[in-house]
């Protein structure tokens, strides 16, 4: 039943004009980015800059490429998550939903496969891009697969949070926009953090997004991010759970 959920999701995505324009602005962005990267690259490695000094592709331009499409997300997933269970609230169809022999688990779960279904290809189309390179330079491919890893557990962060907000109203538009300020809160958050062992360094996003961009798996974040997207889809369940009890 989840991916039966999953499948009606990403089929109303796909019938929907605004996931295609996501898709062709972040290739568009990305691509301008990625080009004018790779040409930083090679004008600074044939530049008077010593043998020793000189970094390898992956390391100079695969973090900035991978960087700011965690940005360009951050604006498009709250954009993709304001109607998953907003408009459903808004045309009165959730007590279908309530009605349906489906547990709440699997109606949020399924929303969210469907989602991450989208932000995946969106993840592997980075990932080809960057992979593209390979037959003019040398990757460092477990390198370029961390940034990707990294990518998309911060793509299913913003999701799993966007469709919290998104059980929250039943206006779409206040979803997004409460979705955008909390995830740009949780993505600046510990530049507010003098120290650096700070309890809002442990709450960024970004930095635990960070090592994975650097190459670096670390078990720390990957349980951070897992802990982040179970507790908002948790919450998402009680939310619709107490909803249901309401009538």
């Amino acid at each position: 039943m989840i991916l039966t959920i999953a499948g009606k999701e990403l089929r109303s995505l796909f019938a929907s004009p605004m996931a295609w324009v996501i898709l062709a602005l972040l290739q568009l962005l990305l691509g301008l980015f990625f080009t004018n990267s790779v040409g930083r690259y090679f004008e600074a490695m044939q530049g008077s800059m010593l043998p020793e000094q000189r970094i390898g592709f992956t390391a100079f331009v695969m973090p900035q490429v991978f960087g700011v499409a965690v940005l360009v997300l951050l604006t498009a997933v709250p954009l993709l998550t304001m109607r998953q269970i907003a408009e459903e609230r808004k045309n009165h169809t959730m007590v279908f939903l309530f009605s349906s022999p489906v547990s709440l688990f699997e109606i949020v779960f399924g929303k969210f496969v469907g989602l991450m279904t989208f932000i995946s290809i969106v993840t592997v189309m980075v990932l080809m891009m960057a992979l593209s390179m390979n037959v003019a330079t040398d990757l460092d491919i477990a390198h370029l697969l961390t940034n990707a890893l990294g990518l998309w557990l911060m793509a299913a962060s913003f999701a799993a949070l966007g469709i919290f907000m998104s059980s929250l109203t039943q206006q779409p538009i206040i979803a997004a926009i409460l979705s955008f300020i909390a995830l740009l809160g949780l993505v600046i958050i510990d530049n507010f953090a003098a120290d650096p062992e700070s309890p809002l360094n442990y709450l960024s996003l970004m930095r635990h997004f960070e090592p994975l961009a650097t190459g670096v798996l670390s078990t720390t974040d990957i349980a951070y991010f897992a802990l982040f997207i179970t507790t908002f889809l948790v919450l998402t369940v009680r939310r619709l759970d107490a909803d249901r009890l309401r009538g």
